[in-house]
């Protein structure tokens, strides 16, 4: 397929460009929507976008030392290098990408999926605005089937891991002892443990965080349900 004309810098070729961008990046920010998260369609598109445009100016930049600026540009000696703005692009999504990770109260990293994610889209803008449509198609295809696809099979093989990390509310600190050894009695080992009394907040329940080993491996929903019917137990959740 000759697709030497949208490779060129013209007008029509950016609009392709930007609308391929739009649709691509729209999509995957419209997965990150349903999911509830931090930055949803419009920043991914706005993201791709933007990398887009940057990648088009080098472009521009360089026909032109290459034409009409060729007289200044050999009197000057000065070079474009078209990689300089890519890189900056990548490393300047770092900040924004950083901004979607946040430390949630019970110990747990979040927004580390989505920064990748809007990092990717980044990328994929810079490939589009270079004109390599198929690298940004087969990139695409690639991320939006990250998206859609393994967390269903990152969710299915955590279920079973032998490792399992809860955080439980206990009615009563004195109680404490009394959950572990029935923790211990579902043929899981106590690896470690980290204690909250919450003495700040008044009338609190004391609240632990038990990092687990399971003997065998086990479906930890149903696990979490037994350990939920210790009459000890408040609120039980998997971090």
């Amino acid at each position: 397929m000759n697709l030497g004309w949208l490779r060129d810098s013209n007008a029509l070729s950016l609009a392709v460009r930007l609308l391929l961008g739009v649709i691509f990046s729209g999509t995957l920010g419209l997965s990150r929507n349903v999911k509830q998260r931090a930055a949803g369609m419009r920043t991914y598109i706005f993201v791709c976008t933007g990398a887009i445009l940057t990648m088009t100016l080098a472009q521009y930049e360089s026909a032109l030392v290459m034409t009409r600026w060729s007289a200044i540009h050999t009197k000057v000696g000065a070079g474009i290098d078209l990689s300089r703005y890519g890189a900056q692009v990548i490393n300047g999504i770092g900040f924004l990408g950083a901004g979607t990770i946040i430390l949630t109260g019970s110990g747990t990293v979040k927004g580390i999926t989505t920064a990748a994610g809007l990092w990717s889209s980044a990328c994929m803008g810079l490939v589009l605005g270079a004109g390599f449509y198929e690298g940004a198609v087969i990139g695409y295809l690639f991320i939006l089937s990250i998206l859609i696809f393994v967390p269903s099979m990152e969710n299915k093989l955590l279920r079973y891991s032998r490792n399992m990390n809860i955080k439980i509310q206990i009615n009563s600190f004195k109680h404490l002892r009394e959950v572990i050894d029935k923790i211990k009695g579902l043929d899981i080992s106590v690896l470690d443990m980290s204690i909250d009394t919450n003495l700040a907040i008044p009338n609190s329940l004391p609240t632990a965080i038990l990092y687990l080993r399971t003997n065998k491996r086990y479906d930890h929903r149903v696990l979490l349900i037994r350990m939920a019917e210790f009459d000890e137990v408040y609120k039980i959740d998997e971090l």
